[in-house]
């Protein structure tokens, strides 16, 4: 049975995007099973997301613009909707954080969420959140990352410890896996990474993991977390002091170079083949 809920369009972004799928649709003259098999997705899909009961996808929103016609619509739409499927507290920071021109952060914990790949971002975001929508929250995360890929993408540096390499986050190959993204991003011009080696001691990072955001017309924000919520302040104390302590933990960490032959020396030892045989 087809869904038939009714939705109010104000309510989200979500119900929005659901109420002019279900209205183009319509006009369209196809029943959901109908543009489902256009999309190669099920009707009932095509119903979950017309009722705000699923989060759609980027690739969906693309073939729903192709097939209806709509003019990218739904490709605008989605982003949106991707955005709002992040927490409240967090979304005023990923707006900044895609206006920034230089990103820098220390990671002392987990990958970057930037520079993480979609399983590994699964497992982060299913580490606490039993029951909620992981599909959503791992596109979201992904949809973030869609900055990397702008004409002209900010500049990120990223250091992090070397504990984030040895974390098994989901298994040897969902491990592997991340630690070749890292190196193929590093590639990009506008990407550095840099790893904070264990033989460092103690660091100006110990207090914890945070980010600097650098733009060109807004005051400069440096954010940190704690396992509430996030605090984005833009007092220029606050910002000289993560300025200091990043240089200081930059000024411990290995060249760029190295960082990238020990997150390979690592992926081999670590999470090669020949360690899963032994």
């Amino acid at each position: 049975m087809a869904n038939i809920r009714n939705l109010d369009p104000s309510a989200s972004p979500l119900d929005y995007y659901g109420s002019e799928l279900r209205r183009l649709r319509e006009e369209a003259k196809l029943n959901q099973d109908q543009l489902g098999a256009i999309l190669f997705c099920t009707g009932s899909l095509v119903g979950q997301i017309e009722t705000a009961r699923k989060v759609p996808t980027r690739e969906f929103s693309e073939r729903v613009d192709a097939a209806l016609l709509t003019g990218g619509l739904f490709s605008r739409l989605v982003g949106l909707v991707l955005k709002s499927q992040l927490p409240n507290w967090f979304q005023p920071y990923a707006e900044m954080e895609a206006k920034a021109t230089y990103i820098s952060t220390f990671q002392a914990q987990v990958i970057y969420g930037l520079l993480q790949t979609p399983e590994y971002a699964r497992e982060i975001l299913g580490a606490r959140n039993e029951g909620v929508d992981l599909d959503a929250k791992v596109a979201a995360r992904m949809e973030r990352q869609r900055i990397l890929d702008r004409d002209t993408p900010p500049l990120i540096w990223v250091v992090m410890s070397e504990a984030v390499l040895h974390q098994e986050v989901g298994g040897r190959e969902i491990m592997r896996a991340q630690l070749a993204h890292l190196l193929r991003m590093q590639e990009r011009e506008w990407v550095k990474i840099q790893i904070l080696p264990f033989t460092s001691g103690a660091h100006a990072g110990m207090p914890g993991s945070f980010t600097l955001l650098r733009f060109e017309d807004n005051p400069d924000l440096v954010y940190t977390e704690d396992f509430v919520r996030g605090h984005m302040t833009a007092d220029p104390a606050a910002f000289r002091e993560g300025s200091l302590r990043y240089d200081h933990i930059q000024a411990a960490s290995l060249s760029v170079e190295d960082s990238a032959r020990l997150i390979a020396r690592v992926m081999e030892e670590r999470y090669g083949d020949q360690h899963a045989m032994a």
